[in-house]
Protein backbone atom coordinates (compact mmCIF):
# COMPACT_ATOMS: atom_id res chain seq x y z
CA UNK A 1 0.00 0.00 0.00
CA UNK A 2 1.59 3.20 -1.23
CA UNK A 3 -1.61 5.61 -1.02
CA UNK A 4 -2.01 4.89 3.08
CA UNK A 5 -0.98 7.12 6.24
CA UNK A 6 1.62 6.27 8.44
CA UNK A 7 0.70 5.76 11.95
CA UNK A 8 1.17 9.15 13.49
CA UNK A 9 -0.91 10.50 10.82
CA UNK A 10 -3.67 7.62 11.73
CA UNK A 11 -3.83 8.44 15.26
CA UNK A 12 -4.29 12.32 14.52
CA UNK A 13 -6.77 11.81 11.97
CA UNK A 14 -8.97 9.57 14.43
CA UNK A 15 -7.92 11.45 17.81
CA UNK A 16 -5.75 8.74 19.81
CA UNK A 17 -2.14 8.28 20.25
CA UNK A 18 -0.21 6.15 19.15
CA UNK A 19 0.52 4.11 22.37
CA UNK A 20 -3.38 4.05 22.19
CA UNK A 21 -3.33 2.86 18.84
CA UNK A 22 -0.81 0.08 19.39
CA UNK A 23 -2.75 -1.27 22.68
CA UNK A 24 -5.78 -1.33 20.46
CA UNK A 25 -3.69 -3.84 17.79
CA UNK A 26 -2.14 -5.47 20.96
CA UNK A 27 -5.65 -6.31 21.99
CA UNK A 28 -6.22 -7.48 18.30
CA UNK A 29 -9.52 -4.69 18.39
CA UNK A 30 -7.59 -3.27 15.10
CA UNK A 31 -5.57 -5.16 12.37
CA UNK A 32 -1.87 -4.19 11.93
CA UNK A 33 -1.57 -3.45 8.49
CA UNK A 34 1.41 -4.88 5.99
CA UNK A 35 4.46 -3.06 5.89
CA UNK A 36 4.70 -1.01 2.78
CA UNK A 37 8.41 -1.41 0.21
CA UNK A 38 10.36 1.53 2.86
CA UNK A 39 8.97 -1.27 5.97
CA UNK A 40 6.82 1.23 7.22
CA UNK A 41 2.68 0.16 7.95
CA UNK A 42 0.54 2.52 5.48
CA UNK A 43 -3.20 2.50 7.09
CA UNK A 44 -6.12 2.80 4.65
CA UNK A 45 -9.68 4.29 4.79
CA UNK A 46 -10.77 0.43 6.19
CA UNK A 47 -8.28 0.81 9.10
CA UNK A 48 -9.11 4.03 10.01
CA UNK A 49 -13.12 3.62 9.72
CA UNK A 50 -12.23 0.52 12.27
CA UNK A 51 -10.40 3.09 14.57
CA UNK A 52 -12.88 5.41 14.52
CA UNK A 53 -15.84 2.46 15.45
CA UNK A 54 -13.10 1.19 18.39
CA UNK A 55 -12.67 5.11 19.72
CA UNK A 56 -16.20 5.79 19.15
CA UNK A 57 -17.37 2.52 21.42
CA UNK A 58 -14.63 3.53 24.10
CA UNK A 59 -15.59 7.01 24.29
CA UNK A 60 -19.17 5.80 24.98
CA UNK A 61 -17.85 3.65 28.03
CA UNK A 62 -17.62 0.35 26.41
CA UNK A 63 -14.86 -1.95 27.79
CA UNK A 64 -12.56 -2.52 25.38
CA UNK A 65 -12.75 -6.11 26.49
CA UNK A 66 -16.12 -6.13 24.97
CA UNK A 67 -15.66 -3.64 22.07
CA UNK A 68 -14.08 -6.48 19.90
CA UNK A 69 -17.01 -8.84 19.63
CA UNK A 70 -19.91 -5.97 19.86
CA UNK A 71 -17.89 -4.55 16.23
CA UNK A 72 -18.57 -7.94 14.68
CA UNK A 73 -21.94 -8.38 15.98
CA UNK A 74 -25.24 -8.68 14.08
CA UNK A 75 -27.55 -5.20 14.38
CA UNK A 76 -29.86 -7.32 17.06
CA UNK A 77 -26.53 -8.33 19.27
CA UNK A 78 -25.44 -4.84 19.00
CA UNK A 79 -28.15 -3.17 19.89
CA UNK A 80 -28.77 -5.69 22.68
CA UNK A 81 -25.17 -5.22 24.02
CA UNK A 82 -25.21 -1.32 24.11
CA UNK A 83 -28.42 -1.69 26.02
CA UNK A 84 -26.46 -3.87 28.65
CA UNK A 85 -23.60 -0.93 28.56
CA UNK A 86 -26.17 1.93 28.97
CA UNK A 87 -27.65 0.26 31.88
CA UNK A 88 -23.95 -0.46 33.69
CA UNK A 89 -23.22 3.09 32.43
CA UNK A 90 -26.22 4.36 34.35
CA UNK A 91 -25.67 2.73 37.29
CA UNK A 92 -22.49 4.25 37.05
CA UNK A 93 -23.30 7.78 37.07
CA UNK A 94 -25.68 6.90 40.12
CA UNK A 95 -22.59 6.07 41.75
CA UNK A 96 -20.53 8.69 40.70
CA UNK A 97 -23.49 10.84 41.67
CA UNK A 98 -23.49 9.67 45.34
CA UNK A 99 -19.85 10.00 45.44
CA UNK A 100 -20.05 13.77 44.78
CA UNK A 101 -23.04 14.32 46.99
CA UNK A 102 -20.45 12.63 49.66
CA UNK A 103 -18.05 15.29 48.94
CA UNK A 104 -20.65 17.62 49.19
CA UNK A 105 -21.94 16.45 52.41
CA UNK A 106 -17.91 16.31 53.70
CA UNK A 107 -17.63 20.12 53.09
CA UNK A 108 -20.27 20.30 55.96
CA UNK A 109 -18.72 18.03 58.31
CA UNK A 110 -20.80 15.73 60.26
CA UNK A 111 -23.34 15.40 57.20
CA UNK A 112 -21.03 13.00 55.41
CA UNK A 113 -20.62 10.24 58.13
CA UNK A 114 -24.42 11.12 59.56
CA UNK A 115 -27.82 11.49 58.16
CA UNK A 116 -29.68 14.56 59.29
CA UNK A 117 -31.75 13.49 62.17
CA UNK A 118 -28.32 12.83 63.93
CA UNK A 119 -26.63 16.23 62.65
CA UNK A 120 -29.69 17.79 64.05
CA UNK A 121 -29.38 16.35 67.73
CA UNK A 122 -25.65 17.47 67.06
CA UNK A 123 -26.96 21.33 66.19
CA UNK A 124 -29.05 21.44 68.95
CA UNK A 125 -26.98 20.62 72.23
CA UNK A 126 -24.87 24.07 71.98
CA UNK A 127 -27.86 26.17 72.99
CA UNK A 128 -29.14 23.52 75.27
CA UNK A 129 -25.76 24.51 77.72
CA UNK A 130 -23.44 21.27 76.29
CA UNK A 131 -19.74 21.85 75.89
CA UNK A 132 -18.00 21.44 72.74
CA UNK A 133 -16.33 18.74 74.50
CA UNK A 134 -19.26 17.20 75.16
CA UNK A 135 -20.80 17.63 71.99
CA UNK A 136 -17.87 16.36 69.82
CA UNK A 137 -17.64 12.88 72.61
CA UNK A 138 -20.99 12.69 71.27
CA UNK A 139 -20.63 13.12 67.70
CA UNK A 140 -17.53 10.50 67.56
CA UNK A 141 -20.46 7.99 69.67
CA UNK A 142 -23.45 8.46 67.07
CA UNK A 143 -20.76 7.64 64.12
CA UNK A 144 -19.23 4.71 65.75
CA UNK A 145 -23.00 3.36 66.65
CA UNK A 146 -24.39 3.96 62.87
CA UNK A 147 -21.49 1.88 61.60
CA UNK A 148 -21.40 -0.64 64.23
CA UNK A 149 -25.15 -1.21 64.96
CA UNK A 150 -27.20 0.39 62.24
CA UNK A 151 -30.17 -1.79 63.05
CA UNK A 152 -30.24 0.01 66.97
CA UNK A 153 -29.31 3.74 65.15
CA UNK A 154 -32.70 4.79 64.91
CA UNK A 155 -33.54 3.54 68.16
CA UNK A 156 -30.44 5.18 69.89
CA UNK A 157 -30.84 8.76 68.04
CA UNK A 158 -34.90 8.12 69.54
CA UNK A 159 -33.26 7.80 73.29
CA UNK A 160 -31.87 11.37 72.47
CA UNK A 161 -34.24 13.33 70.96
CA UNK A 162 -36.11 11.88 74.11
CA UNK A 163 -33.26 13.21 76.63
CA UNK A 164 -32.99 16.41 75.07
CA UNK A 165 -36.80 16.98 75.44
CA UNK A 166 -36.27 16.47 79.02
CA UNK A 167 -34.74 19.06 81.40
CA UNK A 168 -33.77 17.13 84.06
CA UNK A 169 -31.73 14.56 81.89
CA UNK A 170 -29.79 17.36 80.51
CA UNK A 171 -29.39 17.97 84.12
CA UNK A 172 -27.98 14.85 84.56
CA UNK A 173 -26.01 14.99 81.74
CA UNK A 174 -23.93 18.12 81.87
CA UNK A 175 -23.16 17.12 85.44
CA UNK A 176 -21.73 13.58 84.48
CA UNK A 177 -19.75 15.39 82.58
CA UNK A 178 -18.38 18.06 84.89
CA UNK A 179 -18.02 15.24 87.43
CA UNK A 180 -14.11 14.34 85.08
CA UNK A 181 -13.07 17.17 87.70
CA UNK A 182 -13.92 15.59 90.84
CA UNK A 183 -11.72 13.05 92.69
CA UNK A 184 -12.19 9.65 92.05
CA UNK A 185 -13.67 8.67 95.66
CA UNK A 186 -15.72 11.60 95.71
CA UNK A 187 -19.33 10.29 96.96
CA UNK A 188 -20.86 12.62 94.60
CA UNK A 189 -20.13 10.03 91.71
CA UNK A 190 -22.04 6.82 93.49
CA UNK A 191 -25.06 9.82 93.91
CA UNK A 192 -25.18 10.29 90.69
CA UNK A 193 -25.13 7.38 89.49
CA UNK A 194 -28.39 6.51 91.15
CA UNK A 195 -29.80 9.46 90.30
CA UNK A 196 -29.26 8.88 86.49
CA UNK A 197 -30.61 5.03 87.02
CA UNK A 198 -33.53 6.43 88.62
CA UNK A 199 -34.91 9.06 85.98
CA UNK A 200 -34.23 6.06 83.28
CA UNK A 201 -36.24 3.81 85.28
CA UNK A 202 -38.90 6.63 85.34
CA UNK A 203 -38.49 7.65 82.20
CA UNK A 204 -38.47 4.24 79.65
CA UNK A 205 -38.25 6.30 76.77
CA UNK A 206 -34.62 7.31 77.54
CA UNK A 207 -34.04 3.42 77.45
CA UNK A 208 -35.30 2.97 73.94
CA UNK A 209 -37.83 0.66 72.59
CA UNK A 210 -38.24 -2.57 72.69
CA UNK A 211 -36.32 -3.41 69.10
CA UNK A 212 -33.95 -1.27 69.91
CA UNK A 213 -33.02 -2.66 73.09
CA UNK A 214 -32.78 -6.27 71.34
CA UNK A 215 -30.36 -4.78 68.48
CA UNK A 216 -28.01 -3.61 71.35
CA UNK A 217 -27.90 -6.70 73.03
CA UNK A 218 -26.89 -8.96 70.46
CA UNK A 219 -24.38 -6.33 69.59
CA UNK A 220 -22.76 -6.56 72.92
CA UNK A 221 -19.39 -6.58 71.43
CA UNK A 222 -19.77 -2.94 69.27
CA UNK A 223 -21.60 -1.64 72.57
CA UNK A 224 -18.43 -2.00 74.88
CA UNK A 225 -16.47 -0.46 71.72
CA UNK A 226 -18.26 2.82 71.85
CA UNK A 227 -18.99 2.68 75.81
CA UNK A 228 -15.52 2.77 75.71
CA UNK A 229 -14.48 5.54 73.57
CA UNK A 230 -12.73 7.87 74.79
CA UNK A 231 -12.64 6.27 78.45
CA UNK A 232 -8.94 6.81 79.05
CA UNK A 233 -9.95 10.62 77.77
CA UNK A 234 -12.19 10.80 80.77
CA UNK A 235 -12.78 7.60 83.02
CA UNK A 236 -14.76 9.53 85.87
CA UNK A 237 -17.51 9.73 83.16
CA UNK A 238 -16.93 6.09 81.99
CA UNK A 239 -16.92 4.71 85.69
CA UNK A 240 -20.33 6.88 86.65
CA UNK A 241 -21.67 5.05 82.74
CA UNK A 242 -20.65 1.86 84.49
CA UNK A 243 -22.05 2.75 87.78
CA UNK A 244 -25.38 3.78 86.26
CA UNK A 245 -25.45 0.31 84.03
CA UNK A 246 -24.87 -1.62 86.66
CA UNK A 247 -27.87 -0.23 88.74
CA UNK A 248 -30.34 -0.88 85.38
CA UNK A 249 -29.11 -3.75 84.67
CA UNK A 250 -30.12 -4.78 88.75
CA UNK A 251 -34.07 -3.00 87.70
CA UNK A 252 -34.30 -6.00 85.17
CA UNK A 253 -32.92 -3.18 82.03
CA UNK A 254 -31.28 -5.72 79.21
CA UNK A 255 -28.29 -3.27 78.99
CA UNK A 256 -25.40 -4.63 77.43
CA UNK A 257 -22.60 -5.52 79.26
CA UNK A 258 -19.89 -3.43 78.52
Amino acid sequence: MTNGVTIGQAAAFVGVTVKTLRHYHKLGLVEEPERDGSGYRRYGSADLLRLVQVRTLAAAGVPLAETGPLLDADAEQFTAALADVERRLTDRIADLLARRDTLHRLADGDRALLPDRACALLDRMPGLGFSPEYVAAQREALVLAKALVPEGFDGFLTQLEHGLDDPEYIDLAKRGWEAETWEPDDPRIDELATAMADHYLANPALLGNPTSLQAWSRASTQYRLINNHRGDQAPISARLTALTETRLRSAGVPVPRG
